[in-house]
């Protein structure tokens, strides 16, 4: 029978946490993603963040999408459908989202950038919340083509 390899997660991180630094990893090199993912955690706890875990999880709850649209072909013609997101793909596009925003923003550090970023989408600001917000007004424009989305 198998038997599923049992994760390693670090003493003081979530399976949620770990998965964020992996997506933020580039070139494989964990150790500087974790020390960005610790440098931040440190920068909202001295913003006055009383728990800066918190934090992180209500932004990445502000920033998971619902629905989001697919392209799919129908009669020669291409629409844009708007579909339900499963809770996988929530997870990873907000997290791609947020690590996008950072990036894209100039002139800090990336632990100063992603605690902006994290502080904003918490309150329900900034430009992940706002990416997000964009997908859910286009999946609402399209709804008129929701009956196509039983078309495999």
């Amino acid at each position: 029978m198998y038997k599923p390899k049992k994760q390693y997660i670090p003493e003081g991180s979530s399976e949620l946490q770990e998965k964020f630094i992996n997506c933020m990893m580039k070139a494989g090199k964990k150790s500087i993603a974790r020390r960005i993912f610790k440098d931040t955690m440190q920068i909202l706890k001295d913003q006055g963040k009383s728990n800066p875990a918190s934090v992180f999880e209500k932004a990445l709850e502000n920033v998971k999408p619902n629905v989001e649209v697919r392209a799919k072909r129908v009669g020669g013609s291409v629409y844009q459908i708007p579909v339900e997101v499963s809770p996988k793909r929530q997870n990873t596009l907000c997290m791609r989202w947020i690590i996008q925003a950072c990036r894209a923003k100039k002139g800090k550090d990336m632990a100063r950038k992603l605690a902006d970023e994290l502080n904003d989408a918490s309150n329900e600001t900034g430009a992940a919340f706002k990416k997000r917000d964009d997908v859910h007004r286009m999946a609402a424009a399209n709804k008129a083509f929701a009956h196509f989305a039983r078309y495999k």
